[in-house]
């Protein structure tokens, strides 16, 4: 959409008259409200002069739902100091309010779950009003999937290779690094921008996130959106869609964006408590059933386009007891074209990227990586499986070599395995560097299995290696 063309779409969509309600009820985190008529998710504002509390500016919030003829309302704060007949006002923004100032000023800077920059520059410039919530894609618009995507992490580049325009699942449970690997991501990626959201994070983890983890260099190449914990799950709902929308404008403009959420599940809490505010029966395990209607919803939005740029996707979702069966981790492993897994065990023992190569996977990494890669990264997961197969009678001396042939490679190539999947917080793994190591890590399995054969006689089918 031209810059002229997207002013045009907000014209038509202005709301000249200002619309006003008053407050019925207060119940839970809604106001049910009069005499309101307007359609969903329109913005609203509660005057200073309606809130029996000092505020330094008018109290928004947004219709999220009817009550017969009562409109309810969800605020982005607190609902303390409002009393019964309290005024509710239509904000006189463009249509329903579900835009967000899109531009080039955006890149490097900090906005909140309104696109508002809280980093404390200057006035975004030069910027549109874009739709938060847009039609969908059509599957027939979107290009095929067959270009790599290097991340700068030697174990994904290398075992779960991703592709332009790819979605992956991070799952993991607390403290086990997933916020540090997506940092990591976001600053060695190839990619032209990255654009990370961060929902339901806490405001501490925020700052430090960008000072520390993620650095002046990796916050001028992104956009960051943020709604921390304990803002209303209005705005850590609104933060993921605008941090979708922001990704979308420079894909538009044919760039490769990395999208990073970090959590999809405390997104699908918030969604959890806008339904049961609204009235929605609780389904699995308390969500509700607009969490897994929005799920793929909003998944599908990355991709690659014909045309235009791609996005790629990375969702971090916290694994609630270490379960991926738990319902926001099933239903996503269902729409995403991937998962990396991060596990606790390996964290215990100082390995980064915790990653478990024998639960991860990626469903295009076949597509986009050449032959010797694909054979290379077939013999490793070979013999980390038969390696973890055998690890308990490894550990307890009770295994004897000779036994398999598989395992006895494993055992011998472990270390140097170890080495190669293991990488230091701030390191870049160059790509093609990635993938000769990969490769020579094999020819060092096929040497083994040589000599293997060499002392024993040919080798049985299961032996047999790229």
């Amino acid at each position: 959409m031209t810059v002229l063309g997207a002013q045009i779409h907000t014209l038509r969509r202005l709301q000249a008259p200002e619309v006003a309600g008053t407050v019925a009820a207060v119940r839970g985190l809604a106001l049910f409200v009069d005499d309101l008529l307007l359609p969903v998710g329109s913005l609203v504002r509660l005057p200073d002069s309606s809130v029996h509390l000092p505020r330094q500016r008018d109290l928004g919030g947004e219709v999220i739902g009817f009550d017969g003829s009562r409109s309810i309302v969800m605020l982005f704060g607190s609902n303390d100091g409002i009393a019964p007949g309290a005024q509710v006002v239509s904000e006189p923004t463009a249509g329903t309010g579900r835009t967000v100032a899109v531009g080039d000023s955006l890149r490097g800077r900090v906005i909140d779950g309104l696109g508002r920059p809280i980093d404390g520059g200057r006035p975004l410039s030069d910027v549109v009003a874009r739709s938060i919530d847009p039609p969908p894609t059509g599957a027939l618009c979107r290009r095929r999937i067959d270009q790599p995507l290097p991340t700068g992490v030697r174990v994904i580049d290398a075992m779960i290779t991703i592709g332009k325009g790819q979605r992956v699942g991070i799952f993991s449970g607390p403290g086990v690094g997933k916020s540090t690997l997506i940092a990591t991501i976001a600053q060695n990626t190839v990619a032209d921008l990255s654009v990370i959201a961060l929902v339901g994070e806490r405001g501490r983890e925020v700052r430090e996130f960008i000072d520390q983890t993620l650095g002046p260099e990796g916050l001028a190449r992104s956009v960051m959106v943020v709604a921390t914990g304990d803002e209303s799950p209005l705005l850590r709902v609104r933060a993921s869609l605008v941090a979708c929308t922001v990704a979308e404008h420079f894909r538009d403009q044919g760039a490769d964006v990395v999208l990073l959420m970090d959590s999809l599940t405390r997104l699908a809490q918030a969604q959890r408590q806008i339904g049961l505010t609204i009235g929605e029966q609780p389904a699995t395990k308390g969500y509700t059933p607009s969490v897994f209607a929005m799920l793929p919803k909003l998944l599908e939005r990355a991709g690659a386009i014909e045309g235009r740029g791609s996005i790629t996707g990375f969702y971090s979702v916290l694994v609630e007891g270490d379960d991926l069966t738990e319902p926001v981790s099933d239903a996503a492993r269902g729409v995403l074209d991937g998962h990396l897994s991060l596990s606790r065990r390996l964290a215990a023992r100082g390995h980064y990227p915790a990653a478990d190569m024998l639960e991860s996977i990626s469903r295009v990494a076949d597509i986009v990586c050449d032959e010797p890669h694909r054979l290379a990264r077939r013999v490793i997961l070979k013999l980390l499986a038969a390696y973890a197969e055998a690890e308990e009678l490894i550990n307890i001396g009770a295994y004897a070599r000779g036994s398999n042939a598989d395992c006895d490679v494993a055992i011998t190539l472990k270390p140097k395995i170890d080495e190669f999947l293991r990488q230091e917080i701030g390191e870049k793994a160059e790509y093609p560097k990635t993938c000769r190591a990969l490769v020579e890590l094999a020819e060092a399995a096929k040497h083994e299995y040589d000599k293997i054969a060499a002392a024993t006689g040919p080798p049985s089918p299961s032996r047999a290696t790229s």
